[in-house]
């Protein structure tokens, strides 16, 4: 078996070495932040200042391919964050009567958590683990890396890495593992190895977001079922985010051009704004008590990078993880889904000759099978959102089909089914979305709506600016 160094301890580091580990490898952790995760939840999220995670303190969604992984994998894990307050939701829950259960049924199951949560379970598993080591406060400084000759005849030589330093000393290892995200300073140490580049693929989306927690009044375990939790305007949107333990986020998105954003991080602005779109009034009318400011992000991108180029490998004895393959914008909760994907994957494979130019381009090959089309279709869903943001523009033609697919859901369970195992990342879009059936039962709903127009839900311009103004 296989000795992995994990550069990183967010969730796609802690979830790597501890499924390293269950697999018979061993495994050490490397991470800058002196503290770890706790079972003091509220304590943790909101008092720990995270710098190099801005993203801790911003709702997170355990999508049913998130909860598969840690049911089918991980069952202690799953188990101790519903002990720590995690809520399974069911996504046909939204109709009254729930359809009849179809095969596959069972994996569209949403796991509503703050992020914390699954940290807190992953390292409290991963602390009990005698085949893994922590070393919080303890960050990579470097590699340590050898020559590599190609695994076939001719093939040019590279750069194989053997372990990584910290100001501690050396570690050697048979695999690392890069989770140290888009922030983690990989590129800048295989530079420093003398290194090709990895391959970076950036869209920027040219949405921010605004987020503020709140807990639901003592005896009220559960919000509203309706109305539908996201709402999307011509030019900002409202989506509610209910977690664990009566916690639960309202966000409001816009564009970073909007002359209304700055308004938006003051808390009584934010709440107006909020309350004009349904999901946000029926959830603030509850009398939830507020638990943070306004908590707002920007700056954006969705970012694929690849550590293979047309010459092969840049590196062997490395492969990325999480964040460091494929940064996601928010909009469609699919990273901790993606980490963890990859984090099985390199546990299931870690004894495969992990320092050859073999197993990196096996790497590199499952990541653009299985990640890359999930990665193009968060793009494209961005690009559309932030063009309708930017000008303000209704949506017409595929546009506005692709709209009344969503409403169209809400009403009939089959387009459900359809929509909801696209967003729990168990089919793709193109193959869910084409089926026959759900495009004619998509069509007979618009023929009855003629006069159907997507995103008239939420507040008007004139009436936004007002709200939004001092």
């Amino acid at each position: 078996m296989a000795h992995v160094l994990v550069i990183g301890g967010g969730i796609g580091g802690l979830a790597t070495a501890l499924l390293a580990a269950r697999r018979g490898h061993t495994a050490e952790l490397f991470e800058r932040d002196t503290r770890a995760p706790g079972s003091a939840l509220d304590r943790d999220f909101f008092g720990w200042r995270r710098p190099t995670v801005p993203q801790a303190v911003q709702p997170h969604a355990l999508l049913g391919a998130a909860r598969n992984v840690l049911r089918d994998e991980l069952p202690d894990v799953y188990g101790e964050m519903l002990r720590l307050g995690a809520r399974e939701r069911h996504e046909l829950d939204w109709f009254e009567v729930r359809p009849p259960e179809l095969p596959g049924d069972e994996d569209l199951v949403m796991l509503q958590a703050r992020r914390i949560v699954l940290e807190s379970a992953l390292a409290t598993a991963l602390r009990a683990e005698p085949a893994a080591v922590l070393r919080h406060g303890e960050p990579v400084s470097g590699l340590t890396t050898a020559p590599q000759s190609g695994d076939d005849p001719g093939a040019a030589a590279g750069i194989r890495v053997t372990g990584v330093t910290t100001e501690a000393g050396s570690y050697e290892g048979d695999l690392v593992v890069d989770a140290g995200g888009r922030r983690g300073g990989i590129e800048r140490r295989l530079g420093a190895a003398g290194c090709r580049p990895p391959v970076v693929e950036r869209h920027r989306t040219g949405l921010a977001y605004f987020c503020r927690w709140y807990r639901l009044p003592a005896g009220m375990d559960e919000g509203p079922r309706r109305p539908w939790a996201v709402t999307g305007g011509a030019f900002a949107g409202c989506a509610v985010f209910p977690a664990d333990n009566r916690v639960f986020a309202v966000t409001l998105f816009v564009h970073t051009a909007d002359t209304t954003r700055s308004a938006l991080r003051d808390p009584a602005v934010f709440e107006r704004a909020a309350r004009s779109f349904p999901p946000g009034e029926a959830w603030l009318a509850l009398g939830a008590e507020p638990l943070s400011g306004v908590l707002a992000t920007a700056s954006l991108d969705n970012r694929w990078s690849a550590l293979v180029d047309e010459r092969g490998p840049v590196v062997t004895g490395l492969v990325p993880v999480g964040d460091s393959i494929t940064h996601t914008n928010p909009t469609l909760g699919q990273g901790t889904s993606l980490a963890l994907w990859a984090a099985r994957r390199v546990a299931r494979t870690a004894h495969m000759e992990p320092g050859s130019e073999r197993f990196a381009v096996a790497h590199h090959e499952w990541a653009v099978r299985t990640l890359k089309p999930w990665f193009d279709f968060q793009v494209v869903a961005d690009a559309a959102i932030g063009k309708r943001f930017a000008t303000r523009a209704g949506r017409t033609g595929t546009a506005r089909e692709v709209a009344a697919l969503f409403d169209c859901a809400l009403e009939d369970p089959d387009v459900m089914r359809a929509r909801a195992r696209v967003r729990h990342l168990a089919e793709p879009p193109e193959r869910a979305y084409a089926d026959p059936e759900i495009r004619a039962r998509v069509a007979r709903w618009l023929a009855a709506r003629p006069e159907y127009e997507p995103n008239e839900v939420g507040p008007d311009r004139e009436e936004w600016e007002k709200l939004t103004a001092g």
